[in-house]
């Protein structure tokens, strides 16, 4: 027998091993398990290995994916291997009926649990990239409200030009509709829709509605989680949107519940598709102190604050989340409406411009619900977005300022970790490549600083972090200045009224 064919049947066994020990896989069921796994790599014959070296399962994943790549079972792109890579871990891993009744077993003992349960499950599967994501520059940096984090997005692959080239000739799809549809769930994939083989999507009910919960494949943050509506619908701000972000932290207290706003230049990356994203992470923003209080007549047993945050935030805090699901609706209503010229907030020309981000989340039994004001109108000055990162700060950020950013969480495109080694290379005088983008603001902090090599480096992150801070501060409707603050204090006044 062939070396070759020796080491995939190698592979394959300690693979199943792995499956075994992990308990992905009962001893019963190896067999039927390994004729599934012949079956995807094009093999019609098997014998059970004298000797197999001990590795991690992923490991063994990979030589099944090359050893089918050179005997031509699949072509040598990401999206095939992809896609085999997905059916692989398919074959280990429950039907979603059998992990939506394991799920809400545990959950009846204790949500953390469950979500235990079923973040490990989709670590252990590979739905969840883990080696993808241990690639990511990932840090914190002090500012003057507090801590933010940084990280340069290296997880999530770049298209090749084979797949490219392939794509050019290729039908589109009309099924899944978008990435977040819950038909993604099994889905074998194809050259324009990722693989979801081995993706599993546990079934909520939120506020009378169902709804779907997942992780994140490529997560920026601890138990980065997905809820999205079982419907292909828009997203959308309302009091509805309200009442089932409070509802998922009533199932899963030890998770926050966020939405991305509804609205271009100041929402995410997917408006077609309403969905959340939460987590077992506390970002900055939740970390950050009031900046005053204030009491809204029509609602005495709500607790008001402005947080003292770059992007203009009201923070509501309640004992009952029904009370607090009104309150927010309340703001958010004015809020849509408010217009205040001095500071460049107008709610609507030819179509609303007001809307927000919401994040809700647990105090002890207290719910609290942090409201981040968002406009989106754009200008001769900022054709971007008047409430948008400026040009200034493009080098560096000039995607939107989305729901994990409003945060305190930077998501900075892979690019920069070589163009910010090329600033180091300038600012240390040694010879460099930097772009021109990146030049005015190394000048500055070649002029500002004293930067050393022992220094450099944490220089360049603090800096660059600054640089953020901006974007953050560009998005704000009411600035942290005193006549910021002052019209932020003119639109609580008007909530304290209830006018």
């Amino acid at each position: 027998m062939e070396a070759a064919v020796i080491e995939v049947f190698e592979s394959v066994a300690g693979f199943l091993k792995e499956s075994t020990v992990l308990g992905d896989i009962n001893e019963t069921d190896v067999i039927y398990t390994r004729n599934r796994l012949l079956d995807l790599l094009g093999l019609t014959d098997y014998a059970e290995p004298k000797h197999i070296k001990k590795q991690n399962r992923l490991h063994y994943l990979d030589e099944m994916v090359k050893d089918a790549v050179k005997r031509s079972i699949i072509n040598d792109t990401p999206a095939e291997k992809d896609m085999l890579e997905s059916r692989i871990m398919d074959v280990i891993t429950p039907a979603p009926s059998l992990i939506n009744a394991t799920f809400s077993e545990l959950l009846s003992d204790g949500p953390k649990k469950a979500t235990d349960y079923f973040y490990r499950l989709s670590q252990n599967n590979d739905y969840m990239k883990t080696r993808a994501i241990r690639k990511n520059i990932v840090y914190r940096s002090p500012t003057p409200f507090g801590e933010l984090e940084i990280t340069i997005n290296l997880s999530k692959p770049e298209k090749d030009p084979k797949d490219i080239a392939l794509v050019k000739n290729s039908p589109e799809n009309r099924y899944p509709k978008c990435l977040l549809c819950m038909e993604n769930e099994g889905y074998a994939g194809t050259l324009h829709h990722p693989a979801r083989s081995n993706h599993r999507i546990i079934r909520l009910d939120l506020a009378g509605e169902q709804w779907g919960f997942q992780y994140s494949p490529y997560a920026y943050y601890s138990e980065h989680a997905i809820f999205l509506s079982s419907a292909h619908k828009p997203m959308n701000i309302s009091c509805c949107s309200f009442r089932r972000l409070l509802a998922i932290t009533e199932i899963f207290p030890h998770y926050f519940a966020g939405s991305n706003a509804d609205l271009p230049i100041v929402g995410g990356s997917i408006l077609s598709h309403d969905h959340y994203q939460g987590g077992a992470h506390e970002f900055p923003m939740a970390k950050a102190d009031s900046l005053y209080p204030f009491r809204m007549h029509h609602f005495p047993d709500v607790q008001a604050f402005v947080v003292k945050w770059p992007v203009s935030v009201i923070r509501l805090r309640a004992k009952d989340p029904d009370l607090l699901t009104e309150a927010a609706a309340y703001v958010f209503e004015k809020w849509r409406e408010y217009t205040d010229e001095t500071v460049g907030v107008i709610a609507k020309t030819n179509e609303f411009h007001n809307t927000v981000t919401p994040i809700a989340r647990r105090r002890g039994t207290d719910f609290e619900i942090d409201l981040a004001l968002r406009n989106n109108r754009i200008s001769e000055d900022y054709p971007d977005g008047i409430f948008h990162p400026h040009q200034d700060v493009h080098h560096i950020k000039k995607e939107n300022i989305g729901l994990i950013e409003v945060m305190g969480l930077a998501v900075l495109p892979p690019r920069l970790k070589d163009e910010l080694a090329e600033v180091k290379k300038y600012l240390l005088n040694e010879p460099h490549d930097i772009k021109d983008i990146h030049l005015p603001w190394a000048e500055n902090i070649k002029a500002d600083k004293d930067v050393t090599p022992e220094n450099a480096a944490a220089v360049l992150q603090r800096e660059t972090a600054n640089v953020f801070l901006r974007a953050l501060t560009d998005a704000g409707v009411f600035k942290m200045t005193a006549e910021g603050i002052q019209a932020f204090q003119r639109f609580t006044t008007l909530l304290e009224n209830g006018s």
